[in-house]
C-alpha cells in the first residue's frame, strides 16, 4: 500500500505541496533568522512528497518548546487546520481514507515541528 499510496498521493497533488514546501523553506533560509524555520518547512516537503511508510517521532526539550510556542503564533495554527480540514473531507469516502490520515499526521507535525524527526 506505501508504495501505491505515495505514488497517487505524487500525482494528486503531493508534488506541488512538497515543491511549496521546498520553496517556502528556500526562502526563510536567505535570512539568518529564518534558518530553523526553513529547516522545518524541509522536513514538511519531505513529508509532503511521500507520506506513506513514514512515521513522526516527537521530542525535544525547553528549546523545541518555546520555538513551537512560536511557530504556532506565526503559522502553525492555520497549517494545522488546514490540514485537518482536508483530513476530515478525505476520510467521508473509505477510499480516501488512508490519504486523511496523511493529513492529520501532516496537522499534527504542523502543530509541533521543533523536536520531531521523520522517520522510514
Amino acid at each position: 500500500m506505501g508504495c501505491l499510496g505515495n505514488l497517487l498521493w505524487f500525482v494528486c497533488g503531493g508534488f506541488f505541496s512538497g515543491l511549496g514546501w521546498l520553496l517556502a523553506g528556500c526562502l526563510w533560509c536567505i535570512t539568518i533568522v529564518g534558518i530553523p524555520w526553513g529547516t522545518q518547512c524541509f522536513k514538511f516537503a519531505g513529508l509532503s512528497f511521500f507520506p506513506f511508510g513514514k512515521e513522526v517521532e516527537y521530542g525535544g526539550g525547553v528549546g523545541s518548546l518555546l520555538l513551537n510556542l512560536i511557530w504556532l503564533l506565526v503559522s502553525g495554527i492555520p497549517l494545522a487546520v488546514g490540514s485537518a480540514v482536508m483530513g476530515c473531507i478525505l476520510c467521508v469516502t473509505v477510499i480516501g481514507i488512508p490519504f486523511g490520515l496523511q493529513h492529520f499526521k501532516l496537522a499534527k507535525l504542523a502543530l509541533m515541528p521543533f523536536g520531531a524527526r521523520v522517520t522510514g
